[in-house]
């Protein structure tokens, strides 16, 4: 699998760009037909069993409705065959329907196009399943954080492009050469066309289960994946979080009308200003997570994210409060209001959040799900998303009918993102500590990692390391794609602070032998159990912070492990932190002087390739950590 230098350059190749555009096109199809439909029911024609009113939640409905009945077949289906073979037999169902709806169009069949609606709704559940398991089958890990926010960020696009497309093409005057419903026929069957050209070049993509027997039961299926996530606490967690920033959403998205119309004073064409700002946020958003996060999976920005959906639309809460009643305002009266302004920056500041938030996210589905249910359980994340999005509009209309006002609402989404954050949080530690881990290296060091491509992806491993400050492990968090179950020294944990993290990171405190021979037994217990159920397992085998900046002797509880468990080593080392941050130096007692450096030290990560247990012994470990410090020199 060949990598590439940056998101932008997997346009250049065929593993990545017929996908993007595929994608891209279809998402732009859905939305060109969808407004495009919405207006026509709302404004040129009337029918009686659809009125204006209800027409978009009608829509909004029929299209969702597919993602709730068969979103668990499509996850069977895209596990069972070929991804790119299935995605093509997509499109080609594309095709049809947009010919259906160009008749519908052409002949003023309101039903026929309102099955076209939820066809394309169809078509969207059999592509998202394999879409999302396309991604880990052809980018390498530190290319998925990228790759996901190239289609996140193509998603939003295409659903700008699409609404603003359906929106000019349908309001083509009928005395024209061309009318509107003309219009819309010829561009949705273009797209469809394009888009199938596309998937043509789609590579292969080889099914990972392809005995796998269909159950088609919804309901059963459903229920055995979100089983099957739950067994990886973090994915099923992820899967909960994504479907909430789906929540979060909807709430926005599905009030932009009425809050321009009825808050900002401004007339349709502010409502769509509104939409361009919020797409092009959690594009940027999406297309930020790469270079936050260093080409890694990366999920210490959740937090980040999820803070500032919260801060940016509380703010919104209080930005809009209070304007002026004055006339419909056009855009360039309405942006001339300074007021407003602030309103623009707060829902630019929470769709960016919303990207940085959900990304992540999606990399970490794909990377920790087996490769065997992948597609399942990215079915199962697409079932809960169609139910919180349906959830949202019923407790949004149930507020606003109950008297509340739309920044009254915004505001309480904003409390409610707040403490949705800290419960998937709490439940999942590991989210937290990435964040900090993230914050430490970017705004207390200057972290360089050279090798970090040695840490394995899978599997049990030891990792080893020296030891020179209280945040060595932090760094190494950092560096890792996974988990690292460390093993620290007992008092440590005594340390403000810093012990509430390790704490939080399941560290295994060890004392040394001779001061607690049970404790000593009991952490080496534990670290053998860490290897057995596959995970990292970090040591300093120096036994203790380095008192003098070299590296010391180490011990031998690490030979101990490899006996009982003998798996891959890798050797590390961390260069430049004696005298940074939370170091000892010149004799001094631990965090006597913790920023002497102040902040943005440069400090290095050296990673060696794995070594076998076999190779291993504790003289040649301890020369091989020398030679990395060295080169750090």
């Amino acid at each position: 699998m060949s990598t590439s230098a940056n998101q932008f350059a997997l346009l250049r190749q065929r593993r990545f760009a017929p996908f993007f555009w595929t994608q891209l096109l279809g998402a732009m199809n859905d939305n060109v037909f969808k407004f495009a439909f919405t207006v026509l029911v709302t404004y040129h024609v009337q029918v009686d069993w659809l009125p204006p009113a209800l027409a978009g939640l009608v829509i909004g409905a029929v299209f969702i409705l597919p993602y709730v009945l068969l979103s668990a077949t499509s996850g069977q289906l895209s596990d069972k065959f070929d991804k790119s073979a299935l995605m093509r037999r997509v499109k080609d169902l594309e095709l049809a329907i947009m010919a259906l709806g160009a008749l519908g169009l052409s002949q003023g069949w309101i039903g026929v196009l309102l099955l076209c609606i939820g066809l394309m709704g169809l078509h969207s559940t059999l592509f998202g399943p394999a879409k999302y398991a396309y991604l880990p089958q052809h980018l390498a890990e530190h290319e998925l954080t990228g790759g996901n926010g190239m289609v996140e960020m193509g998603t939003f696009v295409a659903i700008l492009l699409g609404n603003v497309l359906g929106g000019l093409l349908i309001a083509l005057p009928s005395d024209g050469w061309l009318r509107g419903t003309e219009a819309v026929a010829i561009a949705s069957l273009v797209l469809a066309v394009l888009g199938r050209v596309a998937a043509h070049f789609l590579p292969a993509s080889p099914s990972s289960e392809p005995d796998l027997r269909i159950n088609w039961n919804p309901l059963s299926e459903t229920w055995h994946n979100l089983r099957l996530a739950h067994e990886q606490l973090a994915v099923f967690r992820s899967l909960l979080g994504i479907s909430w920033m789906w929540f979060f959403g909807a709430v926005f998205l599905a009030q932009f009308p009425s809050f321009a119309k009825e808050v900002l004073h401004g007339d349709e064409r502010v409502a769509s200003v509104l939409l361009v700002v919020f797409s092009v946020g959690v594009g940027l958003g999406s297309l930020l997570c790469e270079r936050l996060s260093h080409r890694h999976v990366e999920i210490g920005l959740v937090p980040l994210g999820a803070i500032g959906m919260s801060v940016f639309a509380a703010d919104l809460y209080f930005a809009s409060r209070g304007l002026p009643s004055v006339a419909q305002q056009d855009v360039r009266t309405f942006l001339a209001q300074p007021a407003h302004w602030r309103v623009l920056a707060d829902l630019f500041g929470l769709s960016l959040s919303a990207g940085l938030y959900s990304v992540p996210m999606y990399a970490l589905i794909q990377v920790r799900s087996p490769a065997s249910h992948r597609a399942r359980i990215i079915a199962a994340n697409n079932i809960l998303n169609a139910l919180f999005m349906i959830a949202s509009s019923v407790l949004v209309g149930l507020l606003l009918s109950q008297g509340w006002s739309v920044p009254e609402v915004f505001g309480l989404t904003a409390l409610a993102n707040a403490v949705v954050a800290a419960y998937i949080f709490g439940l999942v530690p590991e989210y937290l500590l990435r964040f900090i881990a993230w914050v430490a290296t970017h705004f207390v060091y200057r972290f360089e990692r050279r090798g970090d491509e040695h840490i394995p992806l899978q599997g049990p491993a030891v990792l080893v390391c020296n030891h020179v400050s209280y945040m060595d492990a932090v760094l190494l968090m950092a560096a890792s794609p996974r988990p690292i179950r460390f093993l620290m020294d007992h008092r440590i944990f005594a340390v403000p602070v810093l012990g509430a993290v390790f704490r939080l990171a399941k560290a295994i405190p060890v004392a040394p032998r001779a001061e607690d021979p049970q404790a000593y037994e009991r952490a080496l217990q534990t670290a053998q159990a860490v290897l057995a159920e596959g995970e990292l397992l970090g040591i300093f085998p120096e036994g203790g912070l380095t008192p003098d900046g070299q590296l010391q002797p180490f011990k031998g509880g690490v030979m101990k492990i490899l006996e009982a468990q003998p798996v891959p080593v890798v050797p590390m080392a961390l260069g430049h932190m004696w005298g940074s941050s939370f170091s000892r130096i010149d004799g001094r007692g631990h965090m006597s002087r913790p920023l002497r450096r102040g902040v943005l030290n440069r400090v290095t990560l050296t990673v060696a390739p794995a070594l076998a247990a076999s190779e291993v012994s504790l003289e040649g470990l301890h020369s091989q950590v020398a030679r990395l410090l060295e080169s750090a020199a």
